[in-house]
């Protein structure tokens, strides 16, 4: 990349979220309150950016302290041997507004590769001449393909804990 341009996200203006079935019934959702991502591109051409997030496992938060305690715990993200969650992009295809990126993805040391589905909101300046950036995006994962497999069966059939996981965010990034 002859014009390498530097992006780093804007934590006012970014979220990530997840969403997984709870008693087979409904979805319980949770965030991660603090992470990082920094982005490299050719010039204002995100069609082959470079991407880096980094997610402190500690910052997760799904509104009820015990179920936050027990997903931090050796059953789930172990935040006391894993302190991050890490995607790294390996390729983005697309064009316009739409693209595929893929990437490995680490959680508790082991790496995966994941699919992600990247909506391109758009370039603007913001009232304080700062050059932003705005995507949306979404992934499916398998919880149990990075070993967080804990679950508890119920009585009338079926499992607590969905495996299948959606991963929503929306960030806005600023050019450096």
């Amino acid at each position: 990349m002859s014009n390498t341009t530097k992006w780093v996200v804007d934590p006012a203006h970014s979220e990530i979220l997840f969403k997984v079935k709870h008693l087979m019934i409904t979805n319980v959702k949770g965030e991660f309150r603090k992470f990082n991502v920094e982005v490299e591109t050719d010039g204002n051409d995100f069609s082959n950016a470079r991407v880096r997030t980094v997610i402190d496992a500690a910052s997760i938060f799904t509104n009820e302290d015990n179920r936050d305690n027990h997903l931090k715990s050796a059953d789930f993200f172990d935040i006391e041997n894993h302190k991050e969650l890490v995607f790294e992009s390996t390729t983005m295809k697309g064009e316009g507004d739409e693209f595929e990126m893929k990437g490995m993805l680490t959680i508790r040391g082991v790496k995966k590769e994941v699919k992600v589905v990247v909506d391109f909101g758009g370039l603007m300046t913001d009232p304080y001449g700062n050059h932003k950036a705005g995507f949306s995006i979404e992934a499916k994962i398998n919880r149990k393909d990075w070993g967080l497999n804990w679950n508890a069966a119920l009585e009338a059939g079926g499992v607590l804990v969905g495996e299948e996981v959606k991963i929503m965010a929306e960030i806005q990034l600023v050019k450096q």
